[in-house]
């Protein structure tokens, strides 16, 4: 990748890190504004690192929970590219027998939480069964988190929203993997 290729990637990054900090400030339309701006250039064809941060963000600006889940959908297809991306990189890499280098950890790490966002947002759709499909996805993915601030504050969302569903009516509770021995 040349310098300039990189310079401008990092670009596309700081972007997207400028619009996070008006979003966790509580301006969410001016979020979705820059972001928006930002999806437009970049476009469908853009890094998918780029593209999962994006939509990933994207999502939490959005007012609709519709348009929430299409932007999490979006976060997730794109990760699902980076995993293709970095397996495909092992292999030029010559890794073997189920060795991995650091780009698929990497990518790893980013699942727990989206599983966790389509979760949430199928909570707000009123569709429990698929937010906990995409909660045990969540839960089943933790394994690649640190045991960190982070890590720890993915899993600690994960369990509050395995307790709200858990009490949840319509078909009775439903068993977790972290409940089974």
């Amino acid at each position: 990748m040349t310098e300039q290729q990189e310079a401008s990637e990092d670009a596309v990054m700081t972007r997207i890190g400028q619009a996070v900090i008006l979003l966790h400030a509580g301006d969410r339309e001016e979020a979705r504004n820059r972001l928006g701006e930002i999806w437009s250039e970049i476009g469908e064809e853009a890094h998918s690192l780029h593209r999962c941060t994006l939509a990933h963000y994207m999502a939490d600006a959005q007012d609709d929970p519709a348009e929430e889940l299409a932007w999490d959908l979006r976060a997730l297809t794109a990760a699902d590219g980076l995993a293709e991306g970095a397996r495909a990189e092992d292999v030029r890499e010559g890794a073997r027998d189920g060795v991995r280098n650091g780009p698929d950890q990497a990518v790893r790490v980013f699942y727990p939480s989206l599983h966790l966002s389509l979760a949430a947002d199928y909570v707000k759709l009123r569709r429990p069964e698929a937010a906990r499909v995409h909660l045990a996805r969540a839960r089943a993915a933790t394994g690649a988190l640190g045991d960190d601030g982070y890590g720890n504050g993915v899993r600690a969302a994960i369990a509050r929203l395995e307790r709200r569903l858990a009490a949840e009516p319509g078909e009775g509770p439903r068993p977790f993997p972290e409940q089974y021995p």
